[in-house]
């Protein structure tokens, strides 16, 4: 295979290696217009992960029919068999050990433990397995939900050292579907994460925020569209890049064709950075009775985060990561007994409808007796909503300016929510920081508002903070 110099240029920068011989980035990512030719540099860094290090990948498409085409691409290189008299590459068709075509579980196994296991990510592929890396192609469709299904399967790589490979073109509209891979490209772009390779040829300019003269005019713009199209002249002709021109809007166009994105960080910042350090306060004297609890858990379930919220003097309203703290299912016991010992019957304990530690607390909780509340999704967004104008308006929290707490905030965003004008909610810019500590808080918070007590002011607060 002889690639293209600009597919050169991303297979260099993918591979990049450490002092240490690791991977330089365990995030890989490139985004650019259909048709110009990215699955060619994905070949060839597949083909040497698993022909000359031997890694295990897993490679999944939102369409079964683009994972099926991905799939008789290698069994160029492997031959349709093992064994294969007519393998147009008999030294890589020698490595061959099985090779299964079962519609959906496609895969090819390698004598030296290289494989590559392909389907779409609504078939389950992968499930119960471990891999090396994890190729999301069309991560333009990507939801966290699948996010959050598939991660964990690298989370054991068998040779200690992960990656992920993001493929795909700017989403539509900025909702569920395609958020992971926006959320990468803002921390990438913003500089938030230094372990992001990321790749893009694109127009200059925001597509949601320029107007429809301005697309228009830029849409002619033959240099703008070559800035976007690395292959255009062979690859990718000008007539056929007329022809999109003349059947969609500038719109449409701006974004198929010249790979043009929101500005990143137009979905705004969770909560403003001044607004709240200025109302991080120093541990006092007094104490407060905590008038609610929250409890938050990362997916993968190995990771606590409880926060407490607690009526102060003047009216306000004081917040506090009281755990975040790794987890276990063997502490399911200790942690029910340890919310009983603290808010007891009376003291409300708030989990979020979609959050793992409903699951696992609910119900025990529920059989104490104790007062659990359940958000919903739209008083999530309402909690969210409530939160900011505490913090930035009407400046009524307080908190005691914890690192966990402060580096969660400061990697999150506000994003609208699709169909729901006016309402938003948290999502991470970068990964690798759990946005756990802010969800805990903005529980609490809405539970503090809604059910707390205010105690008798005499009686004192006890703090229990584990954080870890």
């Amino acid at each position: 295979m002889v690639l293209d110099p600009w597919q050169q240029l991303t297979v260099r920068q993918w591979l990049r290696t450490a002092k240490d011989g690791s991977w330089a980035a365990n995030t890989w990512a490139i985004t650019v217009p259909r048709q110009n030719g990215k699955n060619g540099g994905l070949e060839v860094v597949e083909l040497y992960l698993m022909v000359e290090l031997g890694l295990k990948i897993l490679h999944t498409s939102h369409l079964l029919t683009s994972a099926r085409k991905a799939f008789k691409r290698l069994m160029h290189f492997f031959g349709r068999s093992v064994g294969d008299p007519g393998a147009a590459f008999p030294e890589l068709n020698a490595m061959v050990v099985e090779i299964r075509k079962t519609n959906g579980q496609e895969a090819i196994y390698l004598s030296n433990g290289g494989c590559i296991e392909l389907g779409a990510r609504t078939s389950g592929a992968g499930r119960g397995s471990s891999f090396d890396v994890l190729v999301v192609d069309e991560a333009q469709e990507y939801e966290a939900d699948e996010q959050e299904a598939l991660e964990p399967t690298i989370s054991a790589s068998p040779s200690g050292d992960p990656v992920i490979i993001y493929m795909g073109t700017p989403p539509r509209d900025i909702s569920e579907r395609g958020a992971p891979f926006v959320g990468i490209r803002d921390a990438a772009v913003l500089g938030n994460s230094e372990l992001t390779t990321w790749l893009e040829w694109s127009a200059p300019g925001d597509v949601d925020q320029m107007t429809e003269p301005e697309l228009r005019a830029l849409t002619r713009d033959r240099r703008a569209v070559a800035d976007a199209n690395p292959a255009l002249g062979y690859r990718v002709l000008e007539k056929t890049v007329d022809g999109e021109r003349s059947r969609m809007s500038p719109r449409s166009f701006a974004r198929e064709r010249l790979n043009m994105w929101p500005t990143p960080g137009a979905r705004g910042v969770a909560l403003n950075a001044e607004a709240w350090k200025a109302r991080a306060i120093e541990d006092p004297d007094e104490e407060w009775p905590a008038a609610a609890w929250a409890v938050d858990m990362n997916p993968e379930r190995t990771q606590v985060t409880i926060a407490s919220a607690a009526f102060a003097d003047e009216g306000r309203m004081h917040l506090e990561l009281a755990a975040d703290t790794a987890y276990s299912r063997d502490g399911t016991t200790a942690l029910v007994e340890w919310l009983w010992a603290r808010a007891g019957r009376r003291v409300p304990v708030v989990l979020d409808s979609f959050s793992p530690a409903r699951d696992i607390l609910e119900v025990p909780l529920k059989k104490k007796g104790m007062k659990v509340y359940v958000l919903s999704g739209s008083e999530f967004t309402q909690a969210c909503a409530m939160l900011r104008r505490a913090v930035e308006a009407e400046k009524t929290i307080t908190h005691f300016d914890q690192e966990q707490l402060n580096t969660s905030v400061e990697h999150a965003m506000s994003e609208p929510v699709k169909n729901f004008p006016g309402s938003f909610k948290w999502v991470r810019t970068d990964l690798e920081v759990s946005l756990a500590p802010l969800m805990a808080i903005t529980f609490v918070f809405f539970g503090a508002t809604k059910f707390g007590r205010r105690s008798d002011p005499e009686k004192k607060r006890k703090r229990h903070a584990v954080v870890a």
